[in-house]
């Protein structure tokens, strides 16, 4: 079985970019099931039910937010969807889910959400003591547990890869739009990656304009962030696991 994960999509562009090549690459390479990080789908924060449904349309089977999910108030409009989950670290009581579990291959896949607390600025409960009340919970009916951690350190990220090293089959890192080298599969058994990467415009600040950013920098003035545009690349990643016992085979990088 083959799992794709989609970087974060960074605007309409963004995901102009996904649906000229997810399809193709489905089939290419006999994908299976397919995540995508939707949070910076809507003008580079939020996401819409139209926006959303595209997303499904070209092929996810889970959509994933992050610290920009309540960006675009439709979201409240569709925000019990089942195909979609936000941090499960957020406040007890927020609207929506932190998983799904979802059948592909006669296997229960769960997918997780979770929001890193270092330099994010979001309100939100430990993930690390959360994490494990959902393993807990889901453990009998997953036959495969996948976690996106939506966060900015790297060392955030990487101690979660440890901490659930044989505990789930994949933790991968989304938020910093910057694709890291370091895909391992850990000693436990479990695939670890620290960031994905993101699908939007190439010549960018992580998806913004270059001179919008570099303004921000310089001037230390609050600059509006804009979307950039031109050419968009895909960033994401395939992990082979093997159907019986459900360990990882292989995990492959993707810059498309």
């Amino acid at each position: 079985m083959k799992i794709l994960a989609v970087g974060d999509i960074i605007g309409e562009n963004g995901l102009k970019k996904a649906s000229e090549i997810l399809p193709n690459l489905k089939k290419k390479q006999n994908i299976d099931f397919i995540i995508i990080n939707g949070e910076n789908v809507a003008g580079g924060m939020g996401i819409t039910q139209k926006l959303y449904k595209e997303m499904l349309l070209i092929g996810a089977d889970v959509v994933t937010m992050g610290n920009h999910t309540w960006g675009k108030k439709d979201i409240f409009n569709f925000i019990d969807a089942p195909q979609l989950i936000r941090p499960a670290n957020y406040p007890k009581g927020v609207p929506g889910k932190g998983y799904t579990i979802r059948k592909c291959n006669n296997k229960n896949i769960a997918v997780i959400n979770l929001i890193g607390r270092t330099d994010m600025n979001i309100l939100s409960e430990n993930p690390f003591l959360v994490i494990n009340e959902i393993i807990e919970e889901i453990k009998e009916k997953s036959d495969i547990i996948i976690v996106d951690f939506h966060a900015e350190a790297t060392a955030e990220k990487i101690a979660m890869g440890y901490y659930l090293d044989g505990k789930v089959n994949i933790i991968y890192g989304t938020h910093t739009h910057v694709q890291t080298a370091d895909e391992t599969i850990l000693e436990k058994g479990t695939a670890y990656i620290t960031d994905i990467g993101m699908t939007g415009p190439i010549n960018s600040v992580i998806g913004m304009d270059i001179d919008a950013s570099i303004k921000r920098f310089t001037t230390t003035l609050p600059e509006r962030y804009k979307l950039a545009e031109g050419k968009c690349v895909l960033n994401g990643c395939i992990f082979d696991i093997d159907e019986i016992s459900c360990r990882i085979k292989n995990i492959e990088r993707l810059k498309l």
